[in-house]
């Protein structure tokens, strides 16, 4: 049996708890899924909440592998957007673990339960390397 350092041990220990492989296994790119929503009532705190309920349950989709949710940001500057009620933001491994959420029971549900709510959805989806 080859010995190893107690670095290597460690630092595939950590890898494997994390789920990484990090002798190469790890993913190489990143699917990004960006989506902004506007209510048709955006001054109803109710409204609000029940999107951000729904919200709350599409992030159990089991592809995705980090969730976001925001609101906008109290920054000014004239480029910045502010008129969406909620930011989506969700990363995934690849293009075929986005399009499996697409799918998903869980995704098809918020859209048949929570549509209603909103009177446009901005979608932005990129590609690009795991920095």
């Amino acid at each position: 049996m080859k010995e190893q350092s107690r670095r290597e041990f460690v630092k595939k220990g950590v890898g494997a708890g994390l789920g990484l492989g990090l002798s190469g296994n790890a993913p190489k790119e990143l699917f990004v899924h960006h989506v902004y929503f506007y209510l048709k009532n955006p001054g109803s705190e109710a409204d609000k909440a029940k999107l951000l309920e729904g919200l709350n349950k599409l992030a159990k989709v089991p592809t995705i592998k980090l969730v976001h949710i925001g609101t906008p940001a109290p920054t000014t500057r004239s480029v910045i957007e502010r008129s969406y009620t909620f930011s989506w933001l969700c990363f995934f491994n690849n293009l075929m673990d986005e399009e499996l959420y697409q799918t998903h029971p869980i995704h098809l549900k918020f859209v048949e339960e929570y549509s209603s709510l909103w009177e446009k959805v901005i979608v932005y989806d990129s590609v690009g390397p795991k920095r």
